[in-house]
């Protein structure tokens, strides 16, 4: 039987909102509510293969961790590649990385060095945007290795942060708070 999305579903129905975690301060956007309701999740990955598709993507690369989310289940369900933008030391073989400013210090990102073929179509995903440092690197480390990014995708943007405007890809939000 094949799935059919509910015509009205809004998917921040389906994202709980944690006060001062991880520290005071900040509002963090949970999406495990969102991927534990098998009906929200089948439309929020449905609306993604929409989207991403029109890319025609060749790979999707996930940003550890909450990326793989996404990007896992639609490059199966898009007959594409899929491979992981890691931390240091969680990846064998030899690996490429790129060391990126973060806010409050620096941070780093390895792909496998054979993940991606030269010229090949990427679309990047992450969980959310904030500020967009780790996903500008994303797209850094892709074309390192010779991919041509040719889209972003996240499920969260925190579109007062801008961290949109430090792309040079086209990005799709399929949430956008605008705080």
């Amino acid at each position: 039987m094949l799935f059919q999305e509910p015509k009205a579903i809004d998917l921040k129905d389906y994202i709980r909102e944690v006060p001062d975690f991880p520290k005071p301060g900040i509002l963090f956007y949970d999406i495990s509510t969102l991927i534990r309701s098998a009906d929200a999740w089948q439309v929020a990955t449905g609306r993604l293969a929409r989207i991403i598709s029109a890319w025609q993507p060749d790979m999707l690369a996930g940003i550890e961790s909450r990326g793989f989310l996404t990007a896992a289940p639609l490059a199966m369900r898009l007959g594409c590649g899929f491979t992981m933008l890691r931390k240091p030391g969680k990846l064998p073989g030899k690996t490429i990385s790129l060391q990126y400013g973060l806010e409050y210090g620096e941070d780093e990102l390895h792909i496998q060095a054979d993940a991606v073929k030269p010229g090949q179509r990427v679309v990047v995903l992450d969980d959310l945007l904030a500020t967009g440092g780790t996903l500008a690197a994303s797209v850094a480390l892709l074309r390192k290795v010779g991919a041509e990014v040719v889209g972003a995708s996240v499920l969260i943007e925190l579109a007062g942060l801008k961290g949109r405007e430090k792309l040079d890809v086209p990005l799709n939000a399929l949430i956008t708070y605008d705080e």
